[in-house]
């Protein structure tokens, strides 16, 4: 089975565990908690699929992305009713999703042979899109706006990955560089306060 295969069943798996996370922080139902499991899961995959024109889009295409988002809903269902919800575990989740989508979103692009700022831009959005469907679902200030180093976070992991393959490095360890500078910069903006500047004017 392909990596880039299996890191992108990777990528929906963990995005499902934070849309269930966040649909119960909602207080949804059990259905409730599918539907915006299944759009965080698949929302910046088809939003990749459609701008680069890949039909039928991958989830339909391919239904074991919709088994793999069925058991990480059911799993993380199961899993608040028998253990203890660790603090930040949406966010977490949600940081290991942005880092997996980003690249593989990247990788996609890159097989289009597109210039590295489409690839990059084509790759934060992957990895954007589905959470920021999903707190906008949910009536949360996305997180994408509201907490610390996201998007950019992507920009740095993708430009990382493009840039250490461009000196030789194997794909593989390209993407697992690119993907854990995005994971750690994330995670530094949830523990740490890292944020970019920002632009404060007079009301």
């Amino acid at each position: 089975m392909p990596l880039l295969y299996v890191l992108d069943l990777a990528g929906v798996a963990v995005f499902a565990v934070s849309g269930a996370l966040a649909a119960g922080h909602a207080g949804l139902d059990w259905l409730g908690v599918l539907v915006i499991a299944s759009v965080t899961a698949v929302g910046g995959g088809t939003l990749r699929d459609l701008l680069l024109g890949r039909h039928p889009v991958f989830w339909i295409h391919d239904t074991r992305y919709v088994y793999v988002i069925l058991a990480s809903a059911v799993f993380t269902i199961a899993w608040v009713h028998l253990m203890p919800l660790p603090e930040h575990a949406l966010a977490v989740a949600d940081a290991l999703g942005l880092g997996l989508f980003a690249i593989t979103g990247a990788q996609v692009a890159e097989e289009r042979r597109l210039p590295a700022p489409i690839v990059m831009l084509v790759g934060t959005m992957t990895g954007a899109a589905g959470g920021l469907l999903r707190d906008v679902f949910t009536a949360r200030i996305p997180l994408l706006l509201s907490s610390g180093i996201y998007g950019s976070a992507a920009i740095a992991g993708i430009a990382a990955y493009l840039l250490l393959q461009g000196v030789g490095t194997p794909r593989r360890w390209a993407f697992l560089a690119g993907a854990g500078l995005i994971v750690a910069l994330r995670l530094g903006g949830i523990y740490g306060g890292w944020h970019l500047p920002v632009l404060r004017l007079p009301a």
